[in-house]
């Protein structure tokens, strides 16, 4: 696995998303890239302080407006 793979597995993994077999294949890659293995341990340690300091499930009404205003010019350009 070259590492552009494994960057773009990078949430997928994080979010146990991917096959035992696709897990396996970024842990592999993992062991031996230490660029990527950092990459991942930043980013996981993100993710954890993010879902650790959540209060609710549910984000305030004004954030979910202004995502899917986002997300609308997005889709339509």
């Amino acid at each position: 696995m070259e590492c552009d793979e494994c960057r773009e597995r990078l949430y997928p993994y994080l979010d146990r998303e991917l096959s035992p077999r696709e897990v396996e294949e970024v842990r592999v890659h993992l062991d031996d890239c230490g660029g990527c293995e950092s990459s991942f341990v930043f980013e996981e340690l993100f993710l954890e302080r993010v879902r650790s300091s959540a209060t609710s499930d549910v984000a305030p009404r004004a954030v979910r407006e202004r995502l899917i205003l986002r997300i609308r010019r997005d889709l339509h350009g």
